[in-house]
């Protein structure tokens, strides 16, 4: 009897470590996701001067923002399927040197705050729109919205095209089918529910920015999102933000779903996957032509705002960079840089931590705890962080000073961001380890935590490091919650950019665009070393975000 009680002691084990993983993320989550919402809809109920939702709805004309939020949403999910589609060819059939390179360009754009990549469009200018007879506002902000997520319509598409069945096209080639028609009965079939899939996530994405429309819409374009942030902090009507952020939680989690179902949709591929193939003679011509269509999406308004930070007055200086750096000018960046790092190095250890919890409990247990943590770990991906901020704000009014002032708070703000992306990148390489290799190591006397580190973490190791590295460029540029959260000494990067547009003068601008250049190298590097330490599949899952 004393042996068998030995021997279900390892077992008991496991099942306790099991669902201690599993309670970490939904508690983590839930303090810092639950809370702030619960707290927002609490200051609604009591205040004074409390209407009912569909009085404020009424007061806020939330149907015309609901139709101007669904509107450029759905616009710009379209134009970027349209754009991202010959990068997706390149990226999945063509072999060329410099590959490496075009999945950074691809990549960059999708990790920078929406605070720079306004920027950026401001500094590219809205001419060409003006002359093509298109509202400038508008215009301007569906092409910041292309620009920011061509990866994701690149990478959720182009890793599905590269696990089709070249035998089924060769097949049909075989029948007598034509390139484009082989490709049309095999291949577009296999890549549209990946096309629907990544045009909902596009619209989620878009459905929830802020940073872009507030630089680029000039007040006068308005979405709910801006409208959340205008009433809540620019009037102080929470009844009226919270109805609106209600109303735009319910538009998220219908695009959330609606991702989900039609990425379930994906049909069967082949393991094997189709082989790149490298171009000759004439065949290099539509590799340049869709090089040339990248570089004038992608680079180009990247080089724009390198441009404009060096000629700030209309003549090349460095005078930007140099008010960055002058403590004298009170645009001293010094102090911004320091804890962006330091902040973002704890958001990713926060993240990676609690992601790969979560990530565990998701890939070996099915029971209603883990299903609820990995649920609520990856919603705050779609929730506005308007909203999540503004409901900090009112939390931390119910809580002691202390917790509110605590230097752990923005960081783990920051990891509620990144921690949806942790959990895409690892459940895929856990999913990977075979139960074989853990099943030897227990049998021969492991704990369950000898049998992750010395079976699992070297199998998933590459994996883990991209996504630490998309936690922390992430978190660098987390724009939409640090605003509210922000004080004097623990002002970020992004916020002391959008604090800088904010104010007049040339110099502010100039400084402004060079910190966004400042910002733009860290998450260049970032980005090449997660495609260098990333596996393939890692690197698709990432597009999910």
């Amino acid at each position: 009897m004393a042996e068998g009680l030995a021997r279900d002691r390892p077992a008991l084990s496991r099942r306790g470590l099991g669902a201690l993983a599993a309670l970490i993320p939904l508690l983590f989550v839930g303090a810092l996701f639950i809370a702030p919402l619960a707290a927002l809809v609490k200051r609604a109920i009591d205040d004074a001067d409390a209407v009912s939702p569909l009085e404020a709805w009424r007061r806020t004309e939330a149907l015309g923002l609901l139709g101007m939020t669904v509107g450029q949403a759905a616009a710009s999910a379209v134009l970027a399927v349209l754009v991202a589609a010959p990068i997706v060819w390149l990226v999945a059939t063509v072999d060329f040197p410099g590959a490496l390179l075009l999945r950074v360009v691809v990549t960059l754009p999708f990790v920078l705050p929406t605070v720079v990549v306004g920027v950026a469009f401001r500094a590219l200018g809205t001419g060409l729109l003006d002359g093509l007879g298109m509202d400038s506002g508008l215009g301007a902000i569906l092409a910041a919205h292309v620009f920011l997520n061509v990866a994701v319509v690149v990478r959720v598409v182009s890793a599905v095209w590269q696990q089709i069945d070249p035998q089924a096209v060769a097949a049909a080639r075989t029948l007598g089918a034509s390139p484009w028609r082989a490709f049309a009965d095999v291949v577009l079939p296999r890549l549209l529910p990946a096309v629907a899939a990544a045009a909902a996530l596009v619209f989620l994405f878009c459905s929830t920015s802020f940073g872009v429309i507030v630089i680029l819409g000039d007040g006068r374009v308005r979405t709910l999102e801006t409208e959340i942030y205008q009433q809540g902090v620019g009037y102080f009507r929470i009844p009226e933000a919270v109805a609106l952020s209600f109303l735009q939680i319910l538009l998220v989690v219908g695009a959330l779903i609606l991702a989900r179902v039609l990425g379930r949709r994906t049909p069967a591929t082949s393991d094997r996957g189709a082989r790149r193939r490298r171009p000759r003679g004439l065949g290099w011509l539509p590799v340049a032509a869709v090089l040339i269509w990248t570089a004038a999406w992608l680079l180009v308004p990247i080089g724009s705002l390198v441009v404009r930070s060096l000629r700030p007055g209309g003549s090349w200086s460095i005078a930007g960079y140099r008010l960055l750096f002058d403590a004298e000018s009170g645009t001293s960046v010094a102090d911004s840089i320091r804890y962006s790092v330091t902040s973002a190095l704890a958001a990713m250890l926060i993240a990676v931590m609690i992601g790969l919890t979560a990530a565990v409990a998701m890939t070996r247990r099915r029971d209603l705890v883990a299903k609820t943590g990995a649920a609520l770990s990856i919603l705050p991906l779609g929730v506005s962080a308007v909203t999540l901020g503004f409901g900090y704000v009112v939390l931390t009014t119910l809580l002691p000073r202390e917790v509110g002032m605590s230097p752990l708070l923005i960081p783990a703000v920051q990891a509620l961001i990144a921690i949806p992306v942790v959990i895409g990148m690892t459940v895929p390489a856990l999913a990977e380890v075979p139960p074989r290799r853990r099943d030897a190591a227990a049998a021969l006397g492991a704990g369950p935590v000898r049998v992750f580190c010395s079976v699992d973490l070297p199998m998933i190791g590459r994996s883990l490091c991209a996504a630490a590295g998309f936690a922390f460029v992430m978190a660098m540029g987390e724009f939409g919650a640090t605003t509210f959260l922000a004080r004097a000494n623990t002002t970020t990067l992004p916020v002391l950019i959008g604090a800088l547009m904010g104010r007049p003068g040339a110099d502010n601008l100039a400084a402004a665009m060079a910190a966004s250049v400042l910002l733009v190298g860290v998450s260049a590097l970032v980005v090449l070393f997660v495609e260098l330490a990333a596996p393939r599949g890692a690197q698709a899952a990432a597009g999910a975000r």
